[in-house]
């Protein structure tokens, strides 16, 4: 028998060991054995190739099935699950959660589910050979001529007008600006390569396509007062009314109004619902081969090709892109600033910047909730100073935020002009949900802000508000599966973070609340927020952390061919239940609660169409309003009169004696509820026209009925 001392096996670290570590509460941190390098895309589970290159592939033989990672997704989708309407804070979710959450740590500790490191973790730059500095040349000429061509524009842009002189301008100016500094370098062709990868990326976007345009001219069915704006504000183009910032209905940015009139030229869809639809759509398309992108940038291309997926069949982005209004040009347009931003600083090229500024420009120019990213932009630059991956670079960051800022100041010109000439018109919408100028604050301002914060960090999984209009109400903002892979997802990209130090994990996580803050910062309306157009662009970083989510899950059942199988199966059974789901969201819940809320105004331009046939004139044909019901100006547009308001008021009806021809009044009706029948007017009308004929509309949908009220030619 020895006489040395017998030395205790050492123990396998546990969970609480790992998370000790990570936060460095004492002792060193404990190192895990890296087996969830990111694969090849040619060695991936779903067979995809690509041209760039990933990290080294681990020893998968020896990896065991990850039953741990299993049973942690399907403990999160059953605790999602339980968050479906009626029960949106139930108990039993949080406990299955909490229960997924463990398991993931301790899949995480096996190896199992990881997440690999950043594809560019340490940048080597473009310029001079490698080396990861910029030249800091510039084309002198091409400025000097620049800045004095961007004041005259400023000049130029005077009375809220776009007009050719100043259009020329200020586009050279921008042109020349851009052109100053962009560097020229090597092209490097690309050869097109047609295999299974760009089969699988045709098959993907053709469901996306179906999802997005599928049924376009019927969901939603009817519009609201807010469409009938923008049609006069495209309208008022059409008639030469060239503006810059369209004051009507609190104010709005140019760019919807422009792009429909292009749209219904296109498309020969007129001064419509449909072209307001359409156009919006196909914004909402434009923003998918961003997200990709921006997937493919942070973690490969089967990351791009999820978050692809996730985002062209989600409902959230589905809805406020067929709605009709200003709302996908939010997500759009961040999409595109985020991926070069991103890129830009990943690669350190200062062309990404510009690239970053034009779109920031731009989007300025769409919707209001835009005016947050350049914030978002300040706060990648900080947090990219601030972390190890900027060394060699932190003399060049000022400039590159310099360039881009600049940029997008050249690009907002025109805005610029009109604020410096209307500030409070162009900041009324914006200011009136900040502060108490519409309606006084309903608390203490900090107390509403930190409230609202947290209801909209909540929408992903629990409620996403109240508002009808682009939502179906109290319920998830994301479906089942991306829900759970959206909180999975920022579990592991946490971790990594506490891991690996890398500043762009750390920018993922803060630009979700920094990109709802044009809805956190209702104040003086809370009940607004959480609200899915104003928070659109947080869909964004949400959609890519479920997408590295599922990503991680299928690395971790490495490269050998049965687990592959096994793991493209677990995959596709996944975004098939999302599908699913999500085509029920959009086309029966959203579809019928819209159906519900709005009012059948299509109905009433079939009505006047009818008149219009039979007596060649609509003229002649009236509305009498009631509180809260149809706008009137609606459905003159379904009769391809954009321009008209229909209304007469009921003190007014005497004035239409005077008027020679058939004649048709609409009153508002509601056989269930006497207290919404318009009998009063139908009084005056039968006092005035004794000879006329009263017939109701009998709609399908309860509620919705309303009288029809003919007086014949004498």
């Amino acid at each position: 028998m020895s006489n040395e001392t017998q030395q205790p096996e050492p123990q396998e670290p546990s969970v609480l060991d790992y998370v000790k570590s990570l936060f460095r509460f004492g002792g060193e941190r404990i190192q895990l054995e890296e087996q969830s390098a990111a694969v090849d895309e040619g060695q991936s589970a779903l067979g995809e190739k690509s041209e760039e290159a990933q990290l080294p592939i681990a020893n998968y033989q020896s990896i065991p099935f990850p039953w741990r990672s299993l049973l942690a997704l399907f403990l999160a989708l059953i605790g999602q699950n339980t968050f479906e309407p009626p029960s949106t804070a139930s108990p039993l979710g949080i406990a299955f959660y909490l229960a997924a959450f463990a398991l993931l740590g301790w899949a995480i500790q096996r190896g199992e589910w990881n997440l690999p490191s950043p594809l560019r973790s340490s940048p080597t730059g473009r310029w001079n050979g490698g080396e990861g500095t910029d030249p800091l040349t510039y084309r002198r000429l091409a400025l000097l001529f620049s800045i004095p061509l961007g004041f005259a524009a400023f000049v130029l842009f005077k009375g809220n007008l776009f007009t050719a002189t100043n259009l020329i301008v200020w586009l050279t100016a921008v042109a020349l600006f851009v052109f100053a500094f962009w560097v020229k370098q090597p092209r490097t062709l690309t050869p097109l390569r047609f295999n299974s990868w760009t089969l699988l990326l045709i098959a993907v976007t053709a469901l996306i396509f179906f999802f997005r345009f599928y049924q376009t001219s019927s969901v939603p069915p009817e519009p609201f007062s807010d469409h009938a704006e923008k049609i006069l504000d495209v309208y008022d183009v059409s008639q030469g009314q060239t503006r810059i910032f369209f004051p009507r209905n609190t104010g709005r940015e140019a760019f919807q109004m422009y792009w429909t009139l292009l749209v219904a030229k296109l498309f020969g869809t007129g001064l419509s619902f449909l072209s307001l639809k359409l156009g919006t759509a196909i914004l909402g398309f434009l923003t998918l081969p961003f997200v990709y992108l921006l997937g493919k940038e942070i973690g490969g291309a089967r990351v791009g090709l999820f978050a692809f997926i996730l985002t062209g069949i989600g409902y959230w982005p589905n809805v406020i892109s067929r709605v009709g209004l200003r709302f996908p040009l939010y997500p759009l347009f961040a999409a595109a600033t985020l991926l070069f931003l991103i890129r830009g600083l990943q690669t350190r090229s200062r062309n990404d910047f510009l690239l970053a500024g034009l779109f920031l420009g731009l989007g300025l120019h769409g919707y209001s909730p835009m005016r947050i990213v350049p914030f978002v932009v300040v706060a990648a630059f900080v947090l990219y100073w601030l972390h190890p991956q900027s060394k060699g670079a932190r003399k060049d960051l000022p400039i590159w935020l310099t360039l881009l800022a600049f940029t997008s100041l050249f690009v907002f010109l025109p805005l610029l002009r009109y604020w410096t000439e209307h500030p409070a018109e162009f900041g009324f919408r914006a200011f009136s949900r900040l502060s108490g100028t519409e309606q006084p604050l309903p608390g203490p301002a900090y107390e509403i802000f930190f409230s609202n914060v947290w209801n909209a960090l909540k929408m992903f999984n629990l409620d996403d508000g109240e508002i009808w209009v682009h939502s179906v109400t109290h319920r998830p903002a994301l479906d089942v599966v991306s829900a759970a892979l959206f909180a999975l997802g920022v579990i592991l990209v946490l971790v990594r973070y506490l891991r690996r130090r890398h500043w762009l994990d750390l920018f993922l996580l803060l630009s979700i609340p920094m990109l709802q803050l044009p809805s956190s910062l209702s104040l003086a309306f809370p009940a607004e927020n959480p609200a899915l157009n104003r928070a659109g662009a947080a869909y964004i970083p949400a959609f890519i952390l479920g997408a590295m989510a599922l990503d991680g899950l299928v690395t971790g059942f490495g490269v050998e061919k049965k687990r592959r199988v096994f793991a493209g199966i677990v995959a596709g059974i996944l975004l098939a239940v999302s599908a699913y789901q999500n085509y029920d969201l959009v086309f029966n819940q959203y579809y019928n609660s819209f159906r519900q809320g709005s009012w059948n105004t299509s109905d009433m331009g079939q009505v006047i169409k009818e008149f219009e046939r039979n007596y060649g004139r609509t003229d002649t044909v009236w509305i009498v309003p009631y509180p809260h019901w149809v706008d009137t100006r609606l459905p003159a547009v379904w009769a391809g009169i954009p321009n008209r308001d229909m209304a007469m008021w009921r003190e007014n009806l005497p004035s239409t004696l005077a008027v020679t021809g058939p004649k048709l009044f609409m009153v508002r009706a509601n056989v269930e509820a006497a207290e919404f029948n318009d009998t009063e007017t139908l009084n005056v009308l039968k006092a005035l026209y004794p000879n006329g004929q009263l017939r109701l509309f009998d709609s399908d949908v309860p509620g919705h009925d309303f009288w029809i009220y003919f007086v014949p030619e004498n």
